[in-house]
């Protein structure tokens, strides 16, 4: 699968710390990026495929940290230096959404984050927003 075949949405090279748990085991990494509807996290231990887990995503200026589901969709299980776009070992997530509610608002603090990272203009004219 392609790196356009896994992605719906316009990405930003974004780090944020994340935090889940594992067979009673805490771990925290972090994203390499972030979309509205996913993020990349680098882990040398990634869940297999599939796996539907809670994890908290610490936002700048948040002061409460994301707490998200989110389901893995692809893995990376090693460094590949000839290929950017898996150039670290890691996990897709997908983000699943309580409610549109949470979607709506976790949306707009990646927006953020996007405009941020990526400045206003090019942020708007990626996303089509006039």
């Amino acid at each position: 699968m392609t790196e356009d075949e896994r992605r719906q949405h316009l990405r930003a090279p974004i780090e944020l710390k994340v935090e889940y748990k594992k067979m009673n085991t805490f771990f925290a990494d972090y994203t390499k990026n972030i979309s509205k509807g996913g993020t990349f996290i680098k882990t040398d231990k990634p869940l297999p495929i599939g796996t539907e887990f809670v994890f908290r995503l610490v936002v700048p200026v948040q002061n409460d940290p994301f707490e998200l589901r989110g389901c893995v969709m692809w893995i990376n299980l090693e460094h590949h230096p000839t290929d950017p776009e898996r150039s670290d070992p890691g996990m897709g997530i997908k983000f699943l959404y309580v409610d549109d509610k949470q979607r709506s608002d976790f949306e707009g603090h990646v927006e953020k984050l996007m405009t941020n990272e990526l400045g206003e203009h090019l942020v708007k004219k990626l996303v089509k927003k006039n």
